[in-house]
């Protein structure tokens, strides 16, 4: 029986590229933008909670972009990415938005990404954000598999369990401890080596 073809399926913040949220608080010095999909589970929440507290503070788009700016992808990523590219399809599925995404992109040699749109007023100010569907992780999981692939996916936070259990195979990539706690069925990769030998056995074995 011939084998489905694969794509490797990867979220982005906490897995190739810092948070940058995270990286947003750390300069602005406003400890609650450092909340994320790891600890809050509902992200409509979540990102209303973000633009409240930039409009609070007068923060817009130029703000979050000049911090962007000055991050790159976490040590071994864009090996990472390259040598998956180099056997097989890879795409970025995300949570975070155009607006934020394309530098970190650039430095990875432009994968495919799937996220979000922000809503920016004429003051440069974000008023809101526009899903790109909702349940948008776990929906493009199962139309990569609609169309015939078989689908590895992996990520670090809760809004990344709905795709790793619709998944053909995944992994939790460094997860913090309450995600482990509440999904303690998925296998846990510490690194992208982890995720390179899991790749290597448990999926291209499968293609030969």
């Amino acid at each position: 029986m011939t084998q489905k073809p694969i794509i490797i399926a990867s979220d982005l913040e906490g897995v190739l590229v810092p948070e940058i949220w995270i990286a947003v608080a750390e300069e602005t010095g406003i400890p609650e933008l450092r909340l994320t999909t790891r600890e809050v589970s509902d992200y409509d929440q979540l990102m209303n909670m973000r633009i409240g507290i930039l409009r609070e503070h007068g923060l817009g788009i130029a703000d979050i972009q000049r911090v962007i700016a000055n991050l790159h992808p976490l040590p071994g990523a864009a090996e990472f990415v390259r040598w998956v590219r180099e056997r097989t399809q890879f795409v970025i599925i995300s949570d975070t938005f155009y607006e934020f995404a394309a530098p970190l992109m650039a430095q990875m040699d432009f994968p495919t990404i799937f996220c979000h749109s922000l809503i920016i007023d004429d003051k440069g100010m974000i008023s809101g954000y526009q899903m790109r569907l909702q349940n948008p992780k776990r929906r493009s999981v199962h139309a990569l598999q609609d169309i015939g692939f078989r689908v590895f996916a992996m990520g670090d936070s809760y809004n990344d369990i709905a795709m790793l259990e619709v998944a053909d195979h995944a992994l939790l990539f460094a997860p913090p401890a309450n995600v482990v706690a509440d999904h303690p069925h998925f296998s846990i990769a510490h690194n992208h080596a982890d995720v390179k030998r899991y790749l290597d056995k448990e999926v291209f074995a499968l293609s030969g």
